[in-house]
């Protein structure tokens, strides 16, 4: 599948993404307590969640599930008749599961799955999220006001999601949904798509797709959550800390989108990532970044080298034969 040469613009943004996890009531303590986010609904097994800065009803929803991971990501159409356009494009493409008459906060959608098996769903409708007198802000064009509880996340900001084979996932997504690249990882003279990194907006990526170390389909590297400053980073770091929460890597600099991260597993053992910084992409001709192994060096542009773990956990782990060969290339994703 070849990208469109005239942009393709059905869709608006990610609109919010469902994670699975083994232990529903300590994730949501992780989600709410230590990062800040606000509980919108509850309802089976599920509670939606967002943060102060999201303007929909819901940018995030926790459902309890016998293993950790990735659940579903939603995407946002800009019309009716955008979302009738993608529905019919996915379905001819064959990766189609049907319409439903939506969730929590969105109505009807179209679900399909990307190459590699990853639930996705694109709708339009979507409730605003209106907030109670208790929790208005005195700005007007702020959501909720701020709560102080936690780090105080202001809003979802991406995924990255493992793949078997990176450029099938990235075509799917560029062709049908109108993602469009704007770094890129190759090694082996430009024969080995280790990772790419999208967005439909002017964020440097909202979606991430990172070739699995262990060969496997449908996996979640990590969610993110974006805070507004490097300072906020630390924080959630002192806070995550103080809760007995694993710090896997960070606070450092990616070299990729120069954002600065700190990434830990919640409790449900989810990768998560709070953020800040990067770059924004304007230009409707920018030519996607591509690093080789020389230039991509340890994937940091400054601190440490990522640990082992970041390389090859992900979730659902993989703990059986699932054995990593020896002689594939390293693959340090992000």
């Amino acid at each position: 599948m070849i990208a469109n040469a005239e942009p393709l613009q059905d869709i608006a943004h990610i609109g919010h993404v469902e994670l699975l996890t083994p232990k529903p009531t300590e994730s949501l303590w992780y989600f709410t307590d230590l990062l800040g986010l606000e509980v919108a609904h509850a309802e089976g097994q599920s509670v939606y969640l967002r943060g102060y800065g999201d303007y929909a009803a819901t940018s995030f929803k926790l459902t309890e599930a016998a293993a950790p991971g990735i659940g579903h990501v939603a995407w946002r159409a800009v019309s009716e008749a955008a979302l009738e356009r993608r529905a019919q494009a996915i379905e001819a493409a064959g990766q189609g599961i049907g319409w439903s008459n939506g969730d929590y906060g969105h109505g009807r959608c179209y679900s399909f799955s990307d190459p590699d098996g990853h639930l996705m769903e694109v709708y339009y409708e979507e409730d605003r999220y209106e907030a109670p007198a208790d929790k208005r802000s005195a700005l007007k064009n702020l959501p909720m006001r701020y709560s102080g509880r936690g780090a105080g996340v202001r809003r979802f900001d991406h995924l990255a999601m493992l793949t078997k084979e990176v450029g099938p996932n990235r075509e799917f997504v560029e062709g049908l949904l109108g993602l469009r690249l704007r770094e890129q990882v190759v090694y082996q003279n430009g024969e080995f798509e280790v990772g790419s990194w999208m967005s439909t907006t002017a964020v440097h990526h909202e979606l991430a797709y990172v070739a699995d170390a262990k060969g496997a389909q449908g996996r979640l590297h990590h969610v993110s959550f974006w805070l507004d400053n490097r300072e906020d980073v630390l924080r959630a770091a002192d806070i995550l800390s103080e809760n007995g929460i694993f710090i896997e890597t960070g606070p450092a600099k990616h070299n990729n989108s120069q954002a600065f991260y700190l990434y830990s597993y919640e409790p449900g053992g989810n990768r998560v990532e709070t953020y800040s910084g990067g770059y924004l992409v304007f230009a409707p001709d920018f030519q996607p970044i591509v690093w080789n192994e020389e230039e991509r060096g340890t994937g940091v542009y400054w601190g440490g080298a990522l640990p082992d773990s970041f390389l090859h956990y992900a979730t659902p782990d993989i703990v059986d034969n699932n054995e990593i060969d020896e002689n594939a290339p390293m693959i340090d994703p992000l």
